[in-house]
């Protein structure tokens, strides 16, 4: 079993709006309303992909109590601590013509560091027999960006790994308890550098950096370019294959569930690389986040392309 956390966990609402356009009335062809949150969206696909997934994190108000009756409709395990406030909503409106992407997201509710000790005490308590911990996405304002680095030293204490995906100050301070691996996209991670990363080689060297702090495994994702993936040793370089663009909301939970239920599995690491690919590359390619099914995963399995880099 894994158990993801999402402190700030969401209702997303996904709108297929062809000809998308400002200061004007736009009516949706299609629209989609889920439980959503990047921790949520890995144990969607984690458990699509045949593994066991518990979720965790803060809910609060009418909007936690939609996520959590979403969560049972879906049948995903949860236990999430409620606090004050209301949870967001996420907005992505889908162009299908112009095959852009805008997105409108609240902050969530305030967070205190009381609530964040009691999140502390949920997941240490869901530790005993958990094989991996996953830390995802943003905080809530007021929670201590220091949580996601407590929360990997209290796996440490029980030898569970953790992957860590997060951005800014709580990627800053998680990287230092050395997490079994971290998954930033190369905007996030340039962001801890001071530098953008918009080459291969870049994001190499970047990596190269994050496994210098202690990290064992390290994926920088790239959108449509693919995802650059580090250990210890070794570096490949994974292309997608070309798929329908619909909506890249959740395509990297997917990429990280695909990396979780590969690295538990014992797999090899190119083949590991190869699953999280199409995980984040079938994504792409259906309205709402966290929605592709294994049968589109697997079709894509031979199509990926990896590259040893070195």
């Amino acid at each position: 079993m894994i158990l993801t956390v999402t402190p700030n966990a969401a209702v997303d609402t996904t709108y297929t709006v062809p000809g998308f356009a400002l200061d004007r009335v736009n009516r949706p062809t299609e629209q989609s309303v889920v439980a959503g949150g990047k921790g949520i969206n890995v144990a969607r696909v984690y458990r699509e992909l045949g593994g066991n997934a518990t979720a965790t994190g803060f809910i609060a108000g009418h909007n936690g109590q939609f996520i959590l009756s979403g969560l049972r409709a879906e049948r995903i395990p949860h236990d999430f601590v409620e606090t004050g406030g209301e949870s967001r909503i996420c907005i992505a409106i889908l162009d299908p013509e112009t095959q852009t992407q805008t997105e409108l997201n609240e902050w969530g509710p305030a967070v205190t560091r009381q609530d964040a000790d009691r999140l502390k005490e949920k997941v240490a308590s869901h530790l005993e027999g958990c094989r991996l911990l996953v830390l995802s996405g943003s905080m809530p304002p007021g929670c201590p960006e220091s949580l996601y680095a407590e929360l990997i030293e209290e796996a440490r204490e029980r030898s569970v790994p953790a992957i860590l995906d997060s951005s800014g100050e709580a990627l800053r301070l998680g990287l230092r308890t050395r997490p079994f691996m971290v998954k930033p996209n190369c905007h996030e991670l340039g962001g801890i550098l001071g530098n953008p990363i918009r080459s291969v080689e870049a994001a190499a060297e970047a990596a190269r950096w994050v496994i210098g702090k202690g990290v064992e495994i390290v994926a920088v994702s790239m959108g449509k370019e693919g995802v650059l993936v580090s250990d210890t040793e070794n570096i490949w370089y994974a292309r997608p294959p070309e798929v329908p663009f619909v909506s890249a909301v959740g395509s990297g939970d997917a990429m990280a569930a695909g990396f979780a239920f590969g690295l538990l599995q014992g797999w090899p690491m190119e083949r590991t690389i190869r699953l999280a690919t199409c995980c984040g590359a079938a994504n792409v390619a259906v309205p709402g986040a966290g929605a592709c099914k294994r049968p589109q995963i697997e079709a894509l399995l031979e199509k990926v392309e990896i590259h040893y880099f070195c």
